[in-house]
């Protein structure tokens, strides 16, 4: 007699944040009550990348892995506004490093305070980040996270090389991936079962989907650079490219165009031409760059809610499936 598996459920967004509701609550709360400085700087401008709103999906991975092994604890909560920190204190390094002046539809800190301002509270997030892990007192979730901000401090350093780039190919463009993004989703999710006492191999699927995850979300991020609508993404459209970021819609487009259009995208992206951009979108659309890209999100996507498939089935593991799909779903 064969056995009939039971359907794999996957919750919308809504359904997801009600879910992660109570516990992003206590997160919120205690980001707030931990980004407190006696320097009125640093609380201006924490408090102005923190309140620009944002889906929060990096703290609500731990907070949904840590449901799916079990109730969740403080130790979630204070697990999860770590990684928020951390992540927040990338994007004030990176808006520096890009020259970027608009993200989630609002002024850049750099914009408003200058780069050293931004730089240097990045580093007190950083610092402030390891305060609440020394505070947990447990050698794992050190390991873990020391591991893995030094890994996002190589791919910071991976894709300055890689800028104005021609030769950049979808390999580097993935190491980049990697590193930059895919590592702070697979720690978040590992501690979030690391929290809830789960066993090595658990650990390891829920690392295995967060890995996977990352990159579904990042190409997708980078698909949505040539797709979006401006106001709903948050940030100017073109801005890989006038960065001299070669993002995979790109990368296939001058691996598969005829040598004189390929010539051509390799001088957009060593000069960072952004007014080349419908020439950009022209060669992209005909070699399929944008079909391909998103494709390749859907494989990274389909890969994560494979790492779920030994788990035993709840509204949390749903919601992680949900997440994989929204990743590649969204439109900004």
């Amino acid at each position: 007699m064969s056995v009939v598996e039971s359907p794999r459920i996957a919750l919308a967004l809504p359904g997801i944040q009600s879910l992660a509701h109570a516990d992003m609550a206590s997160v919120d709360a205690l980001i707030r009550a931990r980004l407190a400085s006696d320097v009125a700087l640093i609380n201006q401008i924490a408090d102005h990348i923190i309140s620009a709103g944002g889906k929060r999906l990096r703290p609500m991975l731990v907070v949904l892995a840590g449901q799916a092994c079990g109730p969740t604890t403080p130790n979630h909560h204070q697990l999860a506004a770590i990684i928020e920190f951390i992540h927040t204190s990338t994007l004030l390094h990176d808006d520096v490093v890009d020259e970027s002046d608009l993200r989630r539809g609002r002024s850049t800190a750099n914009a408003l305070w200058g780069n050293a301002p931004s730089v240097l509270v990045g580093d007190f997030l950083y610092s402030r980040s390891f305060q609440l892990m020394v505070e947990l007192d447990r050698m794992d979730v050190m390991r873990l996270l020391a591991d893995t901000t030094n890994r996002i401090a190589e791919g910071e350093v991976l894709q300055l090389l890689h800028v104005h780039n021609p030769d950049t190919d979808e390999a580097a463009y993935l190491r980049v991936i990697e590193r930059k993004t895919a590592v702070l989703f697979a720690a978040g999710t590992q501690l979030g079962a690391m929290a809830s006492g789960a066993d090595a191999a658990t650990q390891r699927r829920l690392y295995d989907y967060g890995m996977a995850l990352g990159y579904a979300f990042q190409i997708a991020d980078d698909v949505l650079d040539y797709t979006a609508d401006a106001e709903a993404l948050g940030k100017n459209l073109g801005d890989d490219l006038a960065e001299g970021k070669a993002t995979l819609p790109l990368i296939h487009a001058i691996r598969h165009s005829d040598p004189a259009t390929s010539e051509r995208l390799r001088a957009v992206v060593q000069s960072g031409d952004a007014d080349a951009m419908p020439d950009v979108l022209a060669a992209i659309g005909a070699t399929g760059g944008l079909e391909y890209s998103r494709e390749r999100a859907n494989q990274y996507a389909a890969a994560a809610e494979q790492a779920l498939d030994d788990l035993p089935e709840s509204d949390a593991l749903a919601a992680l499936r949900g997440l994989a799909r929204y990743a590649v779903e969204r439109g900004h």
